[in-house]
């Protein structure tokens, strides 16, 4: 068994354990909705106090896995210890371990930085996002958050270690750079913040529109663990923060793959489809970055500009290397 054989028996565990890190966030969220339901906890009206009283989201929702841990009624019992969720955080850390082992070793193998073609992207990308993510719940606790982020690395990770796999190959001459190392570090680092201002932006929309529920007064409020959540504003006001991040991080980038693209080929700029969508992607951060902060677009509009420009991330790492023709693209498919 040579070093590329190990990196894909390690990448694959890695891949079962973030299943098994899946699956006991779903049973978190199963637990926050029995949580939610009873009645000393996340109730209705309790929530509809703090909603008329502190603002929507307010300072009484704080990151602790306790939408109403400002109110009477949350105080005068123990918060819930959802342990699922430290289940799950525990098994994440664990899959993150393989796939770094997994990522080295591919390496070795390669006898350069594994990230010359979309396998090892997709790899290296993953991986980051669950750094991110792991690291991020040091400050603050977002295990709620984790179904939806270990759902997408499966996913991803999974569909590029069976679609997208090829062997190891020398680096084309164009990626033989220090730039190499630079500009793909930083554009995955990007995107992994980018990745949880999706998610939060997700959970922003269902905690905004049951917000606007309990307010009317209505029957059905949507999902019940909803209620162990922060509220939309502060949901909202993380997801800007790290989409802040992650667009300082694209924008270096933007310039370092300029400098690159003239040390390659002799121009900073050719308008290569990479090269647009990259600049499309920068639009669409900087876009939202300026309009919440500047215009007033909050609540549901700013949320769906955070989602646009991630789905144009994944649009760009997909199906720009896949179908489309340029400089740029490494897919590493034949």
């Amino acid at each position: 068994m040579n070093f590329d054989s190990m990196s894909i028996l390690t990448i694959w565990t890695a891949i079962a354990i973030y299943a098994g890190a899946f699956i006991a966030y779903a049973l978190d969220l199963g637990k926050r909705s029995q949580v939610a339901s009873d009645a000393k906890f996340g109730t209705a009206d309790v929530l509809e106090r703090e909603l008329v009283g502190a603002g929507v989201g307010g300072s009484s929702s704080v990151v602790r896995g306790a939408g109403s841990a400002g109110s009477d009624a949350a105080t005068t019992e123990a918060a819930p210890r959802f342990v699922m969720a430290r289940i799950g955080t525990a098994l994440a850390t664990l899959g993150f371990l393989f796939h770094l082992a997994g990522e080295v070793l591919r390496g070795i193998a390669a006898g350069r930085v594994p990230w010359s073609n979309m396998y090892e992207f997709a790899m290296t990308g993953t991986l980051l996002i669950i750094a991110v993510y792991l690291a991020v719940n040091i400050w603050f606790d977002l295990k709620f958050l984790g179904t939806f982020i270990l759902g997408l690395v499966v996913v991803l990770l999974g569909g590029a270690a069976t679609g997208f796999y090829v062997q190891v190959v020398p680096l084309s001459d164009p990626l033989k750079s220090v730039w190499l190392v630079i500009h793909v570090f930083v554009a995955s680092l990007g995107t992994a913040f980018f990745a949880l201002a999706f998610a939060l932006s997700v959970f922003q929309l269902l905690q905004a529109r049951r917000e606007a529920k309990i307010l009317a007064k209505a029957e059905k409020t949507g999902p019940r663990f909803l209620g162990t959540l922060p509220g939309s504003e502060r949901l909202e006001g993380l997801a800007y923060r790290f989409a802040t991040i992650g667009f300082i991080f694209w924008t270096f980038t933007l310039i370092a793959g300029a400098i690159w693209a003239n040390d390659a080929w002799g121009r900073y700029w050719g308008f290569d489809t990479k090269e647009t969508w990259t600049f499309i992607i920068w639009v669409l951060y900087a876009g939202y970055i300026h309009a919440r902060a500047t215009r007033g677009w909050r609540g549901s509009r700013s949320a769906w500009l955070s989602i646009v420009g991630f789905s144009a991330v994944l649009f760009n790492f997909t199906i720009v290397n896949m179908f489309f023709k340029g400089l740029h693209v490494y897919s590493g498919l034949s």
